[in-house]
Protein backbone atom coordinates (compact mmCIF):
# COMPACT_ATOMS: atom_id res chain seq x y z
CA UNK A 1 0.00 0.00 0.00
CA UNK A 2 0.94 3.68 -0.03
CA UNK A 3 2.12 3.50 3.55
CA UNK A 4 4.31 0.45 3.03
CA UNK A 5 7.63 2.22 2.46
CA UNK A 6 10.78 2.21 4.59
CA UNK A 7 9.99 2.85 8.25
CA UNK A 8 6.30 1.90 7.95
CA UNK A 9 4.78 -0.10 10.79
CA UNK A 10 4.18 -3.75 9.94
CA UNK A 11 0.93 -5.45 10.96
CA UNK A 12 1.24 -7.37 14.22
CA UNK A 13 0.11 -10.55 12.47
CA UNK A 14 3.05 -10.27 10.03
CA UNK A 15 5.50 -9.52 12.84
CA UNK A 16 4.25 -12.58 14.74
CA UNK A 17 4.51 -14.70 11.61
CA UNK A 18 8.12 -13.64 11.03
CA UNK A 19 9.04 -14.18 14.69
CA UNK A 20 7.49 -17.66 14.71
CA UNK A 21 9.31 -18.64 11.49
CA UNK A 22 12.66 -17.56 12.95
CA UNK A 23 12.04 -19.23 16.30
CA UNK A 24 11.12 -22.60 14.79
CA UNK A 25 14.05 -22.82 12.36
CA UNK A 26 17.41 -24.37 13.17
CA UNK A 27 20.07 -21.73 13.96
CA UNK A 28 22.26 -21.10 10.90
CA UNK A 29 25.12 -19.34 12.66
CA UNK A 30 25.68 -15.60 12.97
CA UNK A 31 26.96 -14.23 9.67
CA UNK A 32 27.46 -10.69 11.02
CA UNK A 33 29.43 -7.98 9.26
CA UNK A 34 28.79 -6.66 5.78
CA UNK A 35 28.25 -9.26 3.04
CA UNK A 36 31.10 -9.31 0.53
CA UNK A 37 32.33 -11.76 -2.08
CA UNK A 38 34.39 -14.65 -0.68
CA UNK A 39 38.12 -14.46 -1.32
CA UNK A 40 40.98 -16.90 -1.69
CA UNK A 41 41.56 -18.80 1.55
CA UNK A 42 45.19 -18.29 2.68
CA UNK A 43 44.85 -21.16 5.15
CA UNK A 44 44.74 -23.69 2.31
CA UNK A 45 47.93 -24.76 0.60
CA UNK A 46 48.23 -23.00 -2.81
CA UNK A 47 48.12 -26.33 -4.66
CA UNK A 48 44.83 -27.19 -2.96
CA UNK A 49 43.32 -23.87 -4.07
CA UNK A 50 43.88 -24.60 -7.75
CA UNK A 51 40.66 -25.01 -9.74
CA UNK A 52 38.66 -24.32 -6.55
CA UNK A 53 36.36 -21.32 -6.16
CA UNK A 54 36.62 -19.33 -2.89
CA UNK A 55 33.21 -20.58 -1.70
CA UNK A 56 34.30 -24.19 -2.14
CA UNK A 57 37.66 -23.47 -0.47
CA UNK A 58 35.84 -22.32 2.65
CA UNK A 59 33.60 -25.41 2.61
CA UNK A 60 36.27 -28.07 2.09
CA UNK A 61 38.57 -26.53 4.70
CA UNK A 62 35.84 -26.48 7.37
CA UNK A 63 34.42 -29.91 6.50
CA UNK A 64 37.94 -31.31 6.31
CA UNK A 65 38.60 -30.22 9.89
CA UNK A 66 35.37 -31.82 11.05
CA UNK A 67 36.18 -35.12 9.31
CA UNK A 68 39.69 -35.06 10.75
CA UNK A 69 38.22 -34.70 14.24
CA UNK A 70 35.67 -37.45 13.55
CA UNK A 71 38.50 -39.70 12.44
CA UNK A 72 40.44 -39.01 15.63
CA UNK A 73 37.35 -39.63 17.78
CA UNK A 74 36.43 -42.92 16.04
CA UNK A 75 39.92 -44.21 15.28
CA UNK A 76 39.25 -44.16 11.50
CA UNK A 77 41.62 -42.80 8.89
CA UNK A 78 39.65 -44.04 5.86
CA UNK A 79 37.08 -41.75 4.25
CA UNK A 80 34.61 -42.44 1.44
CA UNK A 81 33.57 -39.19 -0.26
CA UNK A 82 30.30 -39.86 -2.13
CA UNK A 83 29.33 -37.46 -4.89
CA UNK A 84 32.92 -36.24 -4.98
CA UNK A 85 32.61 -34.24 -8.20
CA UNK A 86 35.99 -32.94 -9.31
CA UNK A 87 37.57 -34.22 -6.10
CA UNK A 88 38.32 -30.95 -4.30
CA UNK A 89 37.34 -32.25 -0.84
CA UNK A 90 38.99 -35.62 -1.49
CA UNK A 91 42.29 -33.94 -2.44
CA UNK A 92 42.28 -31.88 0.75
CA UNK A 93 41.57 -34.96 2.87
CA UNK A 94 44.24 -37.07 1.16
CA UNK A 95 47.06 -34.68 0.22
CA UNK A 96 46.40 -32.12 2.94
CA UNK A 97 45.34 -34.20 5.96
CA UNK A 98 46.96 -37.54 5.16
CA UNK A 99 43.75 -39.59 5.23
CA UNK A 100 43.10 -42.63 3.04
CA UNK A 101 40.33 -41.45 0.71
CA UNK A 102 38.07 -43.14 -1.81
CA UNK A 103 36.18 -40.64 -3.97
CA UNK A 104 32.96 -41.97 -5.52
CA UNK A 105 31.39 -39.95 -8.36
CA UNK A 106 28.42 -40.89 -10.50
CA UNK A 107 29.52 -38.84 -13.52
CA UNK A 108 32.45 -40.59 -15.21
CA UNK A 109 33.61 -37.34 -16.81
CA UNK A 110 33.91 -35.59 -13.44
CA UNK A 111 35.80 -38.56 -12.00
CA UNK A 112 38.22 -38.31 -14.93
CA UNK A 113 38.70 -34.59 -14.32
CA UNK A 114 39.41 -35.29 -10.64
CA UNK A 115 42.13 -37.78 -11.57
CA UNK A 116 43.68 -35.23 -13.94
CA UNK A 117 43.76 -32.62 -11.18
CA UNK A 118 45.43 -35.16 -8.88
CA UNK A 119 48.13 -35.81 -11.47
CA UNK A 120 48.73 -32.07 -11.83
CA UNK A 121 49.22 -31.74 -8.08
CA UNK A 122 51.57 -34.72 -7.94
CA UNK A 123 53.66 -33.26 -10.78
CA UNK A 124 54.00 -30.00 -8.88
CA UNK A 125 55.05 -31.84 -5.73
CA UNK A 126 57.62 -33.73 -7.77
CA UNK A 127 59.07 -30.49 -9.14
CA UNK A 128 59.42 -29.12 -5.63
CA UNK A 129 61.34 -32.15 -4.44
CA UNK A 130 59.94 -31.85 -0.92
CA UNK A 131 56.19 -32.48 -0.56
CA UNK A 132 54.43 -29.37 0.64
CA UNK A 133 57.09 -26.87 -0.30
CA UNK A 134 55.47 -23.64 -1.42
CA UNK A 135 55.40 -22.90 -5.12
CA UNK A 136 57.61 -20.03 -6.33
CA UNK A 137 59.23 -17.28 -4.26
CA UNK A 138 57.50 -16.27 -1.02
CA UNK A 139 55.08 -13.39 -1.29
CA UNK A 140 55.12 -10.45 1.04
CA UNK A 141 52.12 -10.41 3.34
CA UNK A 142 51.11 -7.57 5.60
CA UNK A 143 49.14 -10.03 7.73
CA UNK A 144 50.78 -13.48 7.49
CA UNK A 145 48.95 -16.58 8.74
CA UNK A 146 49.27 -17.27 12.42
CA UNK A 147 50.63 -20.74 11.71
CA UNK A 148 52.66 -21.99 8.73
CA UNK A 149 50.78 -24.13 6.22
CA UNK A 150 51.08 -27.85 6.78
CA UNK A 151 53.10 -29.76 4.17
CA UNK A 152 51.26 -31.95 1.68
CA UNK A 153 51.61 -35.72 1.55
CA UNK A 154 52.29 -37.46 -1.79
CA UNK A 155 49.38 -39.90 -1.34
CA UNK A 156 46.31 -38.93 -3.34
CA UNK A 157 42.73 -40.18 -3.25
CA UNK A 158 41.47 -43.22 -5.12
CA UNK A 159 38.72 -42.34 -7.61
CA UNK A 160 35.79 -44.63 -8.36
CA UNK A 161 33.21 -43.88 -11.06
CA UNK A 162 29.88 -45.23 -9.84
CA UNK A 163 26.46 -44.19 -8.57
CA UNK A 164 24.98 -44.97 -5.19
CA UNK A 165 22.04 -47.37 -5.25
CA UNK A 166 19.76 -46.24 -2.39
CA UNK A 167 18.02 -49.60 -2.16
CA UNK A 168 21.02 -51.92 -2.36
CA UNK A 169 22.88 -53.43 0.60
CA UNK A 170 26.03 -51.54 1.57
CA UNK A 171 28.31 -54.11 0.02
CA UNK A 172 26.57 -53.75 -3.37
CA UNK A 173 25.95 -50.04 -3.39
CA UNK A 174 27.54 -49.10 -6.72
CA UNK A 175 25.73 -48.74 -10.03
CA UNK A 176 27.50 -47.93 -13.32
CA UNK A 177 28.34 -44.24 -13.77
CA UNK A 178 26.15 -42.03 -15.95
CA UNK A 179 27.64 -40.98 -18.29
CA UNK A 180 30.23 -43.78 -18.20
CA UNK A 181 33.90 -43.08 -17.69
CA UNK A 182 36.76 -44.19 -19.94
CA UNK A 183 37.98 -46.96 -17.66
CA UNK A 184 36.58 -50.41 -16.74
CA UNK A 185 33.62 -50.81 -14.40
CA UNK A 186 34.53 -50.01 -10.82
CA UNK A 187 34.46 -52.46 -7.98
CA UNK A 188 32.75 -51.58 -4.74
CA UNK A 189 35.37 -49.72 -2.65
CA UNK A 190 33.90 -51.07 0.57
CA UNK A 191 34.22 -54.78 -0.05
CA UNK A 192 31.51 -57.33 0.67
CA UNK A 193 28.18 -57.00 2.48
CA UNK A 194 28.43 -55.75 6.04
CA UNK A 195 32.11 -54.96 5.81
CA UNK A 196 34.62 -52.68 4.19
CA UNK A 197 37.73 -53.13 2.15
CA UNK A 198 40.41 -54.94 4.24
CA UNK A 199 37.87 -55.13 7.08
CA UNK A 200 38.53 -51.55 8.20
CA UNK A 201 35.89 -49.10 9.33
CA UNK A 202 35.30 -45.92 7.36
CA UNK A 203 33.89 -42.44 7.59
CA UNK A 204 31.39 -41.47 4.88
CA UNK A 205 30.78 -37.92 3.72
CA UNK A 206 28.89 -36.08 1.01
CA UNK A 207 29.42 -32.36 0.43
CA UNK A 208 26.17 -30.99 -1.03
CA UNK A 209 25.00 -34.45 -2.02
CA UNK A 210 22.07 -33.75 -4.32
CA UNK A 211 18.45 -34.84 -3.78
CA UNK A 212 18.05 -38.47 -2.69
CA UNK A 213 21.80 -39.01 -2.42
CA UNK A 214 21.94 -37.54 1.09
CA UNK A 215 19.14 -39.79 2.47
CA UNK A 216 20.82 -42.76 0.77
CA UNK A 217 24.05 -42.03 2.65
CA UNK A 218 22.15 -42.02 5.95
CA UNK A 219 20.38 -45.28 5.14
CA UNK A 220 23.67 -46.97 4.26
CA UNK A 221 25.24 -45.67 7.47
CA UNK A 222 22.35 -47.09 9.49
CA UNK A 223 22.63 -50.50 7.79
CA UNK A 224 26.40 -50.96 7.79
CA UNK A 225 28.42 -51.42 11.00
CA UNK A 226 31.53 -50.79 8.87
CA UNK A 227 30.63 -47.09 8.67
CA UNK A 228 31.76 -45.49 11.92
CA UNK A 229 30.36 -42.03 11.21
CA UNK A 230 28.77 -39.90 8.52
CA UNK A 231 28.92 -36.17 7.78
CA UNK A 232 26.29 -35.08 5.27
CA UNK A 233 25.70 -31.66 3.70
CA UNK A 234 22.51 -31.67 1.64
CA UNK A 235 21.26 -29.62 -1.30
CA UNK A 236 18.62 -29.65 -4.05
CA UNK A 237 15.70 -30.50 -1.76
CA UNK A 238 13.28 -30.18 -4.70
CA UNK A 239 14.86 -33.33 -6.20
CA UNK A 240 13.89 -35.44 -3.19
CA UNK A 241 11.50 -38.28 -3.96
CA UNK A 242 8.26 -38.27 -1.97
CA UNK A 243 5.43 -40.80 -1.56
CA UNK A 244 3.97 -42.61 -3.33
CA UNK A 245 7.03 -44.56 -4.48
CA UNK A 246 7.35 -47.88 -6.36
CA UNK A 247 7.78 -50.97 -4.16
CA UNK A 248 11.34 -51.30 -2.94
CA UNK A 249 12.12 -47.61 -3.53
CA UNK A 250 12.00 -45.75 -0.21
CA UNK A 251 11.32 -42.01 -0.49
CA UNK A 252 13.93 -39.38 0.22
CA UNK A 253 11.37 -37.59 2.41
CA UNK A 254 10.14 -38.46 4.97
CA UNK A 255 12.71 -40.82 6.51
CA UNK A 256 11.63 -40.92 10.16
CA UNK A 257 8.56 -42.64 11.54
CA UNK A 258 7.82 -39.54 13.63
CA UNK A 259 7.61 -37.12 10.71
CA UNK A 260 5.80 -39.67 8.53
CA UNK A 261 3.09 -39.80 11.18
CA UNK A 262 2.85 -36.02 11.54
CA UNK A 263 -0.36 -34.56 10.05
CA UNK A 264 0.43 -32.11 7.29
CA UNK A 265 4.09 -33.14 6.93
CA UNK A 266 3.87 -33.26 3.13
CA UNK A 267 6.06 -30.73 1.31
CA UNK A 268 5.27 -29.56 -2.20
CA UNK A 269 7.88 -29.22 -4.92
CA UNK A 270 7.58 -25.43 -4.62
CA UNK A 271 8.22 -25.51 -0.87
CA UNK A 272 11.26 -27.75 -1.25
CA UNK A 273 12.61 -25.62 -4.09
CA UNK A 274 12.24 -22.44 -2.02
CA UNK A 275 14.27 -24.02 0.79
CA UNK A 276 17.30 -24.03 -1.53
CA UNK A 277 17.47 -20.24 -1.95
CA UNK A 278 20.08 -18.02 -0.32
CA UNK A 279 18.25 -16.22 2.49
CA UNK A 280 21.18 -14.16 3.75
CA UNK A 281 22.11 -12.93 0.27
CA UNK A 282 18.51 -11.93 -0.47
CA UNK A 283 18.27 -10.07 2.83
CA UNK A 284 21.29 -8.04 1.77
CA UNK A 285 19.64 -7.23 -1.54
CA UNK A 286 16.47 -6.06 0.22
CA UNK A 287 18.41 -3.87 2.61
CA UNK A 288 20.26 -2.16 -0.20
CA UNK A 289 17.24 -1.98 -2.51
CA UNK A 290 19.42 -3.74 -5.07
CA UNK A 291 18.61 -3.60 -8.76
CA UNK A 292 19.18 -7.36 -8.77
CA UNK A 293 15.66 -7.74 -7.37
CA UNK A 294 14.44 -7.06 -10.91
CA UNK A 295 15.50 -10.58 -11.91
CA UNK A 296 12.72 -12.11 -9.77
CA UNK A 297 10.06 -10.19 -11.67
CA UNK A 298 11.69 -11.10 -14.98
CA UNK A 299 11.57 -14.77 -14.07
CA UNK A 300 7.91 -14.57 -12.99
CA UNK A 301 6.88 -12.87 -16.25
CA UNK A 302 8.93 -15.32 -18.32
CA UNK A 303 7.30 -18.33 -16.67
CA UNK A 304 3.87 -16.77 -17.28
CA UNK A 305 4.68 -16.48 -20.98
CA UNK A 306 6.07 -20.03 -21.11
CA UNK A 307 2.95 -21.53 -19.54
CA UNK A 308 0.69 -19.53 -21.86
CA UNK A 309 2.61 -20.85 -24.86
CA UNK A 310 2.88 -24.41 -23.56
CA UNK A 311 0.57 -25.26 -20.59
CA UNK A 312 2.38 -28.58 -20.16
CA UNK A 313 5.53 -26.84 -18.92
CA UNK A 314 4.65 -26.52 -15.23
CA UNK A 315 8.29 -26.38 -14.12
CA UNK A 316 10.18 -24.90 -17.04
CA UNK A 317 13.61 -25.24 -15.46
CA UNK A 318 15.07 -22.10 -17.03
CA UNK A 319 18.67 -21.92 -15.95
CA UNK A 320 20.01 -18.73 -14.41
CA UNK A 321 20.63 -15.93 -16.88
CA UNK A 322 23.82 -14.15 -15.85
CA UNK A 323 23.49 -10.46 -14.93
CA UNK A 324 19.78 -10.55 -15.70
CA UNK A 325 19.22 -7.31 -13.76
CA UNK A 326 21.38 -5.44 -16.28
CA UNK A 327 19.22 -6.55 -19.24
CA UNK A 328 15.92 -5.35 -20.58
CA UNK A 329 13.13 -7.92 -20.33
CA UNK A 330 13.14 -8.68 -24.08
CA UNK A 331 16.90 -9.31 -23.90
CA UNK A 332 16.40 -11.57 -20.88
CA UNK A 333 13.56 -13.48 -22.55
CA UNK A 334 15.53 -14.01 -25.77
CA UNK A 335 18.20 -15.77 -23.70
CA UNK A 336 15.80 -17.81 -21.56
CA UNK A 337 13.12 -19.01 -24.00
CA UNK A 338 15.39 -21.14 -26.25
CA UNK A 339 16.44 -23.10 -23.14
CA UNK A 340 12.92 -24.50 -22.90
CA UNK A 341 12.51 -25.03 -26.63
CA UNK A 342 10.50 -21.89 -27.44
CA UNK A 343 11.14 -19.33 -30.18
CA UNK A 344 11.39 -15.76 -28.77
CA UNK A 345 10.15 -14.35 -32.08
CA UNK A 346 6.85 -16.19 -31.64
CA UNK A 347 5.99 -14.56 -28.30
CA UNK A 348 4.90 -10.96 -27.53
CA UNK A 349 7.86 -9.66 -25.50
CA UNK A 350 6.98 -5.95 -25.81
CA UNK A 351 3.21 -6.13 -25.39
CA UNK A 352 1.15 -3.99 -23.02
CA UNK A 353 0.32 -7.12 -21.02
CA UNK A 354 4.02 -7.80 -20.46
CA UNK A 355 4.57 -4.17 -19.47
CA UNK A 356 1.70 -4.36 -16.96
CA UNK A 357 3.23 -7.48 -15.38
CA UNK A 358 6.66 -5.84 -15.13
CA UNK A 359 5.07 -2.97 -13.20
CA UNK A 360 4.12 -5.47 -10.48
CA UNK A 361 7.74 -5.99 -9.41
CA UNK A 362 7.02 -4.79 -5.87
CA UNK A 363 4.38 -7.51 -5.46
CA UNK A 364 6.74 -10.18 -6.79
CA UNK A 365 9.43 -9.05 -4.34
CA UNK A 366 6.94 -9.08 -1.45
CA UNK A 367 5.76 -12.59 -2.34
CA UNK A 368 9.31 -13.88 -2.75
CA UNK A 369 10.28 -12.32 0.58
CA UNK A 370 7.49 -14.18 2.38
CA UNK A 371 8.53 -17.37 0.60
CA UNK A 372 12.13 -17.00 1.77
CA UNK A 373 10.96 -16.23 5.29
CA UNK A 374 9.57 -19.77 5.34
CA UNK A 375 12.53 -21.34 3.50
CA UNK A 376 14.65 -22.05 6.63
CA UNK A 377 11.57 -23.58 8.25
CA UNK A 378 11.11 -26.02 5.36
CA UNK A 379 14.80 -26.92 5.48
CA UNK A 380 14.47 -27.44 9.23
CA UNK A 381 11.65 -29.94 8.76
CA UNK A 382 13.64 -31.89 6.16
CA UNK A 383 16.79 -32.00 8.30
CA UNK A 384 14.86 -32.68 11.51
CA UNK A 385 13.31 -35.66 9.74
CA UNK A 386 16.80 -37.00 9.00
CA UNK A 387 17.99 -36.28 12.51
CA UNK A 388 15.03 -38.14 14.02
CA UNK A 389 15.50 -41.06 11.62
CA UNK A 390 18.99 -41.56 13.02
CA UNK A 391 17.92 -40.96 16.61
CA UNK A 392 15.07 -43.49 16.28
CA UNK A 393 17.73 -46.12 15.57
CA UNK A 394 19.87 -45.15 18.53
CA UNK A 395 22.68 -43.21 16.84
CA UNK A 396 24.47 -40.14 18.15
CA UNK A 397 23.66 -37.22 15.87
CA UNK A 398 23.82 -33.44 15.64
CA UNK A 399 23.36 -30.57 13.18
CA UNK A 400 26.22 -28.11 12.93
CA UNK A 401 26.11 -24.73 11.09
CA UNK A 402 29.61 -25.31 9.78
CA UNK A 403 29.84 -22.82 6.91
CA UNK A 404 29.29 -19.09 6.62
CA UNK A 405 25.65 -18.80 5.43
CA UNK A 406 26.46 -15.66 3.44
CA UNK A 407 28.55 -17.61 0.95
CA UNK A 408 27.23 -21.15 1.59
CA UNK A 409 23.43 -21.13 1.97
CA UNK A 410 23.34 -24.90 2.61
CA UNK A 411 25.59 -24.59 5.63
CA UNK A 412 24.11 -27.16 8.03
CA UNK A 413 26.08 -30.40 8.37
CA UNK A 414 24.36 -33.49 9.73
CA UNK A 415 26.85 -35.54 11.74
CA UNK A 416 26.10 -39.02 13.08
CA UNK A 417 28.23 -41.71 14.70
CA UNK A 418 27.99 -44.98 16.59
CA UNK A 419 29.90 -43.47 19.51
CA UNK A 420 29.46 -40.16 21.42
CA UNK A 421 30.21 -37.08 19.33
CA UNK A 422 31.26 -34.81 22.16
CA UNK A 423 35.01 -34.93 21.49
CA UNK A 424 34.72 -34.27 17.77
CA UNK A 425 32.20 -31.45 18.06
CA UNK A 426 33.78 -29.69 21.02
CA UNK A 427 36.88 -29.09 18.94
CA UNK A 428 34.92 -27.04 16.42
CA UNK A 429 34.95 -24.07 18.78
CA UNK A 430 38.75 -24.25 18.90
CA UNK A 431 38.86 -24.36 15.11
CA UNK A 432 36.58 -21.33 14.96
CA UNK A 433 38.80 -19.33 17.30
CA UNK A 434 41.86 -20.25 15.26
CA UNK A 435 40.10 -19.18 12.07
CA UNK A 436 39.13 -15.82 13.55
CA UNK A 437 42.68 -15.04 14.67
CA UNK A 438 44.56 -16.41 11.67
CA UNK A 439 44.22 -13.42 9.33
CA UNK A 440 42.85 -9.92 9.56
CA UNK A 441 42.07 -10.14 5.87
CA UNK A 442 39.21 -12.54 6.65
CA UNK A 443 35.95 -11.55 8.31
CA UNK A 444 36.39 -12.67 11.91
CA UNK A 445 32.75 -13.65 12.21
CA UNK A 446 32.98 -16.29 9.46
CA UNK A 447 33.39 -19.29 11.72
CA UNK A 448 31.94 -17.84 14.91
CA UNK A 449 29.45 -19.67 17.06
CA UNK A 450 29.54 -23.09 15.42
CA UNK A 451 26.60 -24.21 17.52
CA UNK A 452 25.18 -27.71 17.65
CA UNK A 453 21.49 -28.58 17.41
CA UNK A 454 20.24 -31.82 18.89
CA UNK A 455 16.91 -33.51 18.19
CA UNK A 456 14.19 -33.61 20.86
CA UNK A 457 14.83 -36.12 23.59
CA UNK A 458 17.85 -37.06 25.60
CA UNK A 459 21.04 -35.04 25.09
CA UNK A 460 24.30 -36.45 23.90
CA UNK A 461 26.80 -37.94 26.25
Amino acid sequence: GAGGGRGAAWPLSLLAFAAAARALAFPRGRPGGTPRPPCQDPRLHPLLRRHVKPKKQHEIRRLGKLLQRLGQATGCDRVVDVGAGQGHLSRLLAFGLGLSVTAVEGDGRLAGTAERFDRELLRELGKMGVPGKKEGPPRRRQNPPRRPQSPLTPRGPRHVAGRLDPGAPWGEFLLPPDPPGPGPAAKNPLGGPGGSEKGERVLVTGLHACGDLSPALLRHFARSPAVAAVASVACCYMKLSTPPQPPGSPPGYPLSAWVAGLPGHELSYRAREAACHALEEYTGRLGGESGRLRAHCYRAVLETLIRAADPGKKRPGVQTVKKAHALSFPQYARLGLPRVGLDPAALPLDSEAVGAMLEQQHKVVAFFSLTLLLAPLVETLILLDRLLYLREQGFQCALVPLFDPRSSPRNLVLVAARTPLGTALSGLDEDSSEDEDSSEDEDSSEDEDAGVTEPPGEGQD
